[in-house]
């Protein structure tokens, strides 16, 4: 569970100094707060801490994919979803203009994709944003730690950076704004072998080729959209129901659109298991729900986009993000980050209200001071 611990008594854990941080009464360094995270949503926490004139650090680390990718500050957004995902749909729709303009008079050759070309372009745009993300936290006086992160006490978290080489931070308030990464189903042979996810797809230097995207979600139906509209064969297998969390008239336009403009949807199937070929290619076994009758089918790639799950598996890692600190009088509160931050941070609150996210656990929170939940200005907030 994500933490933003504190306490009217202010605990100072002291550990070996680290360049940029604020200066305690023994004379080593300390940060008022440390946002865990280099996503959307911790770095709009540490940039709003900043500018409330607050002493703010932010580490971030990316775990390599099983495939290998690895990427920027940014989070996902920026470097395996929204900025790289519109890029690629705007190269398709350019394709898709250029077929018709014939229509309209203009005489064109047959348009052909370069992926590579492409993939070039999109990851050095993404990072330009990610050197963009430094750059302003530099501005705003946020320190960047590249490192994994856990904690050692509720005030002191351990980086290990590439090198293995560890280092002690420790801050007033820490926030964890880890996010999540695709899930595996590694209950299906070869899954996680010889898949990929959106995790890889966007970084990929050649073209996936025919490719099968099992899953249902909105990932899975914007990726096989965007690969048929580059000219890619691109196979949908949906287990039950497209877009489960949407309006069902709506999803069903969006999967009737896309068969119509040559996604080949396979509904009612589950894969059971992926063998690579002797060519390289993928032999994708699955069977039909309704019928139980089995199929095959070959494919130069399998992507994988069945679940996202947070980081909460491993020590410091979780979402989303509640924020937990004792206020000024002693009671315990809880708050959403970072939209409730001034709040946490003001000393000129007695009692900052305690805004409750649903299903929240409620930690014991170490410290002096009762332990009962603040009830002043009670509020359920959604996620």
């Amino acid at each position: 569970m994500a933490a933003l611990w504190g306490s009217a008594r202010r605990f100072r854990w002291r550990v070996r100094a680290v360049p940029g941080g604020a200066r305690g009464a023994a004379g080593r360094q300390c940060y008022d707060l440390l946002v865990i995270g280099g996503g959307s949503g911790g770095l709009a926490c540490a940039k709003e801490a900043a500018q409330l004139g607050k002493k703010v650090a932010v580490v971030d680390y990316v775990e390599p994919s099983p495939r290998g990718t690895r990427w920027g500050l940014g989070g996902t957004c920026v470097n395996v979803g929204c900025i790289p995902k519109k890029l690629m749909h705007q190269a398709a729709l350019l394709g898709g203009m250029i077929h018709d303009a014939s229509h309209y008079g203009w005489k064109v050759a047959q348009p052909q994709h370069d992926w590579g070309k492409m993939a070039e372009a999109v990851q050095n745009h993404v990072k330009s944003l990610n050197w963009g993300h430094r750059v302003q936290l530099q501005d705003r006086k946020v320190k960047y730690f590249n490192f994994k992160a856990s904690f050692v006490n509720p005030h002191m978290v351990c980086g290990v950076s590439k090198g293995g080489e560890e280092t002690l931070l420790s801050a007033d308030h820490i926030v964890i704004a880890t996010g999540g990464r695709p899930r595996y189903p590694t209950h299906i042979e070869g899954a996680l072998e010889y898949g990929i996810t959106s995790d890889d797809i966007f970084w990929l230097k050649e073209s996936p080729g025919k490719t099968l995207v099992v899953g249902a979600s909105y990932v899975a139906l914007e990726c096989a959209g965007f690969l048929t509209g580059l000219g890619l064969d691109a196979t949908v297998m949906i287990r039950s129901v497209p877009l489960r969390a949407f309006d069902q008239q709506m999803a069903s336009l969006v999967t009737e659109h896309m068969a119509v403009h040559g996604t080949r949807i396979l509904r009612g199937c589950t894969p059971l298991r992926v063998e690579r070929l002797s060519d390289g290619r993928l032999q994708v076994t699955w069977v039909d729900l309704a019928s139980d009758k089995k199929d095959t089918g070959t494919f130069d790639t399998v992507l994988w986009a069945v679940a996202r799950g947070s980081l909460r598996a491993e020590p410091g890692h979780s979402s989303p993000i509640w924020a937990w600190a004792l206020s000024p009088c002693g009671h315990q509160t809880c708050y959403l980050a970072p939209q409730h931050l001034a709040s946490v941070l003001s000393p000129q609150r007695a009692c900052p209200p305690a805004f409750v996210h649903p299903g929240c656990p409620g930690p014991r929170v170490p410290g002096g001071g009762p332990r009962q939940q603040c009830t002043s200005e009670k509020l359920r907030c959604s996620e």
